[in-house]
């Protein structure tokens, strides 16, 4: 199973990348009219934000005997890292070679570990297969988003703080 979880990341990113890749630097900074929207740079940078708590789970709950975590505070974390200012391909590029790198990562999970208890912010507790999955499913939901796309993924937890 963690090869499958891993293949499916790495789907993602091959089949995203060259989509992101063609928006271009004055697309990317734009922010729709809703309150609380974030432009494609923003997004994209949660998006980093999220590789970056979930690194932290996977290797937690692969080498613990549970994972015990809080959430994070997106809007913070987005605001703080200055998404907006950033160039859209650096962006880009370090989306790509981080999530290509959680690839490897999931790959060297034993398949036992992925049964681990996983307990986040204050949710039930959760399998780390679930964990996995989950951020896949919202990675892929807030790239349909980004991408302006017309059918975008669901996302259970898309109202609620995202992992």
């Amino acid at each position: 199973m963690p090869q499958e979880l891993s293949l499916r990341l790495r789907q993602t990113i091959d089949r995203e990348l060259p989509n992101l890749q063609v928006l271009t630097e004055a697309e990317s900074v734009v922010k729709p009219a809703a309150a609380y929207s974030w432009s494609p740079r923003q997004e994209l940078g949660h998006l980093i934000d999220s590789a970056v708590n979930n690194h932290v789970r996977f290797v937690r709950a692969a080498t613990e005997p549970e994972l015990r975590g809080a959430g994070y505070a997106q809007n913070a974390w987005v605001d703080i890292h200055a998404y907006q200012e950033m160039p859209w391909t650096t962006i880009v590029a370090f989306w790509c070679q981080y999530n290509s790198f959680l690839v490897s990562l999931i790959q060297q999970i034993p398949a036992d570990k992925l049964l681990t208890q996983c307990y986040i912010g204050t949710g039930s507790p959760v399998l780390l297969s679930f964990v996995i999955e989950d951020y896949i499913l919202h990675m892929q939901h807030h790239l349909d988003h980004l991408l302006s796309r017309e059918v975008i993924t669901p996302y259970p937890s898309a109202a609620a703080a995202t992992p």
